[in-house]
């Protein structure tokens, strides 16, 4: 009897798959739903693209590592609770009842009457929510119901001899007048926290100081210190372990000390936490392959689980830096001395022997606990300028030996880059200069040399290997994690694609080699600078997770930190984790090790708390720079475009800043969030991102960081199709 043919199952309706999703007690995956409705191989391409567009649909959400859940609803009236502001300074809000929920709806709300104090975290309010796109809300206020009681950061100021308090948040509309009696010994540019009083709302409120932080504080980066409530003394017990700390026994260790290895920094860098070595690969079946050494300073050898120095370590999660000063997670005893790699010194490392080949694809690599020495301290321009043929008295002994083998393994690690299809954004990194009393001397275009990227393909090398050998051991690893873009933002992208005559493919699993095709037909020209930021927009923040889904940026299955203890706590855990798993110490995860999952959301959280912090430092100190210009007329870019009118940068600086619809030419304007375009009702004229503007500065303020700026005559965009039929007639 012949064998029956198996009969192809019918594609489910997005109906019968969103029943599915919402009928499972967990998230489920694409694989579970393929299963589920018995597809084959060509029905499985097709439901990738039909859960994307029910995403962005928002019949159903995407969750974590690549599985769907039930759209999470809410009714139509709901009581709130305020959790913050976003970066734009809009109000954000959760269900009350769903606080204590990670992935509960994020709530918008819009800005209330001006006579209202503005809503701060704690407040309940009850309010009418409306969706919007990726399972969002807006919620319109119906009325408030609890406020909570109000803290505000500011600066003590003087004003017509009445005692005042300046807020340092950007946005904040009034100052509030001290009460007598109730400034707590606080003077002229203190910086303090106030708790505001209940009483009359005509004219300024009145507030009493409950914490005065730092004494006539001259510097913007404690401001943000505070503001962001990151620790800035560390614990006196791991200031004294640091300093009882001694030189590593170089007993039971791999001897790397008749090995070159170099450290290449930026000349302001005080501390060395990673040094390089290369060489010609030797093996016959190898030809025009590579031996690399990356050997990293071997942190975990003097914090060890548990103790004072690694509770400090783990509070602060990573070091904070700032344009006049850096809050190290470790102390300098430690950071500056017997973890820092100095040249001609004794220093404990971990290293990792990496070969590849010609084009730079990973053969082997191996791990050692060592003694090293390091040959030389260079800076990045020192090691450019010697392979460009104009070495110093430093480089030119080692320019043979060292720095032209690191150079060709270099090469070959870009081909391999290459080949993987890297994510490749062009965004220009300003630096701000400090003079000797702290004040800001310029503001730079930070140079990208081959011998920054040199480093940093070294380092990733070093951070695959650590990812796969404790993949391979089967020990816990600190993943850095970077998810591929949401089809919510992949949409959103090609909205504002569209409007300049540029296609992102649809139906397809996106890659960045997708990306980086666009960004190169744009190169060179007016838009490049538009592509880039709405790339980057589009992309996923990285994380540090225990389960591992890639990290789409890198183009890379498996990745983590190993090759900055001194500064990140994430690479002390790895550090732990391979002594573990490569037999290298006792010194390892121990016996107990620690809930990966819980520090990951931890450190991932200090993350970005220091990555807050050190922007608004920064937007401060330009916004000093800056103060004395009032008046000036810059050029720049449109970089945001919101209900509440536009953000623009600045060319020369890189400062950001905001024009209020006020300060646009007279009109109703309608924001269509699509397109990231604000469009005049009567004049049609439109402002999309990436446009370019001549702005007047109306008012720059160094303590919050905001900048104001009115838009001159003439920068409006051509109306969209009128546009969009330009670029194709230029195309064609």
């Amino acid at each position: 009897m012949a064998k029956s043919r198996k009969t192809k199952a019918e594609f489910p309706s997005h109906e019968a798959i969103a029943d599915f999703v919402r009928q499972s007690d967990e998230q489920v995956s694409r694989r579970e739903i393929t299963e589920a409705f018995n597809l084959d191989m060509n029905q499985r391409s097709e439901l990738r693209d039909v859960l994307a567009d029910m995403c962005a649909a928002g019949l159903i959400e995407k969750g974590r590592r690549r599985t769907y859940r039930a759209r999470l609803s809410l009714p139509n009236v709901a009581v709130l609770e305020v959790t913050g502001t976003d970066d734009n300074g809009e109000v954000l809000a959760r269900p009350l009842n769903m606080r204590d929920q990670a992935d509960a709806p994020l709530i918008h709300i819009p800005p209330e009457k001006r006579n209202r104090r503005a809503l701060g975290p704690g407040d309940r309010l009850l309010a009418r929510l409306t969706p919007i796109s990726g399972g969002e809300y807006r919620g319109k206020i119906i009325r408030r119901i609890t406020e909570a009681p109000l803290s505000v950061l500011g600066i003590v100021e003087i004003v017509r001899g009445e005692m005042r308090v300046r807020p340092t948040e950007r946005g904040a509309r009034h100052d509030f007048i001290v009460a007598t009696g109730e400034a707590a010994g606080a003077g002229p540019g203190d910086l303090v926290r106030v708790d505001v009083m209940e009483g009359k709302r005509l004219g300024l409120r009145k507030a009493k100081v409950v914490e005065r932080l730092e004494k006539e504080v001259k510097s913007f980066s404690l401001i943000a210190l505070h503001d962001h409530e990151i620790p800035i003394d560390l614990a006196p017990e791991a200031v004294a372990q640091a300093k009882a700390a001694g030189p590593a026994p170089a007993d039971g260790r791999t001897d790397l000390r008749d090995i070159p290895l170099v450290t290449i920094d930026g000349a302001d860098a005080r501390d060395f936490d990673d040094a390089v070595w290369a060489e010609a690969d030797a093996h016959e079946k190898n030809p025009g392959g590579w031996h690399l050494l990356v050997a990293i300073a071997d942190v975990s050898w003097y914090v060890r689980a548990g103790d004072a120095l690694d509770r400090s370590a783990y509070e602060r999660g990573n070091s904070v830096y700032f344009p006049d000063r850096v809050v190290p997670m470790l102390p300098e005893a430690l950071s500056n001395g017997w973890c820092s790699l100095n040249p001609n010194e004794d220093r404990p490392c971990l290293a990792v022997h990496l070969w590849i080949d010609e084009a730079g694809k990973p053969l082997r690599h191996q791990f050692v606990r060592g003694i090293m020495r390091s040959a030389a301290r260079l800076t990045y321009e020192q090691a450019q300028a010697a392979h460009d043929g104009k070495a110093d008295k430093i480089t030119r002994p080692l320019l043979k030996t060292v720095i032209e083998p690191l150079f060709g393994a270099y090469d070959a690690l870009v081909r391999g880059r290459e080949m993987r299809g890297v994510l490749e954004l062009d965004l220009p990194e300003r630096k701000v200069r400090i003079d000797a009393d702290g004040n800001v001397a310029g503001i730079d275009v930070a140079v990208r040399y081959d011998s920054h990227r040199l480093i940093e393909e070294f380092m990733i090398a070093a951070n695959v290997a650590a990812a796969e050998t404790l993949t391979k051991k089967k020990k816990p690893c600190m993943f850095r994690v970077h998810d591929a873009p949401g089809a919510e933002k992949l949409e959103s992208l090609r909205q504002v694609l569209d409007g300049i005559g540029l296609k992102l493919p649809r139906g397809q699993v996106i890659k960045p080699a997708a990306f980086n095709e666009l960004l190169g037909r744009v190169a060179d020209t007016p838009e490049a600078p538009l592509v880039n930021e709405m790339i980057l927009r589009t992309q996923a923040q990285a994380e540090y997770n225990p389960d591992n889904i890639g990290h789409f940026g890198l183009a890379l299955h498996k990745y983590c930190h190993f090759t900055s203890p001194i500064r990140r706590y994430a690479d002390l855990l790895v550090h732990r984790a391979l002594m573990t798993a490569c037999k290298l110490g006792d010194d390892g995860l121990g016996d107990n090790p620690p809930d990966f999952t819980q520090a990951g959301v931890h450190v991932s959280m200090t993350e970005r708390r220091a990555a807050a912090a050190e922007r608004d430092a920064v937007d401060r100190f330009m916004a000093a720079w800056l103060a004395s210009s009032e008046g000036a007329v810059f050029a720049g870019r449109i970089v945001g475009v919101h209900r509440a009118g536009l953000f623009v940068r600045l060319n020369e600086t890189g400062a950001d800043g905001l024009i209020p619809k006020r300060n646009l030419p007279r009109d109703t304007y309608i924001h269509d969030e699509r397109r990231q375009i604000l469009c005049g009702k009567h004049s049609r004229k439109e402002y999309r991102l990436g446009d370019v503007a001549e702005v007047m500065l109306a008012e720059a303020t160094p303590i919050s960081g905001g900048l104001i700026f009115h838009l001159l005559e003439g920068a409006a965009s051509e109306p969209w199709r009128k546009r969009r039929k330009r670029n194709r007639k230029n195309r064609s």
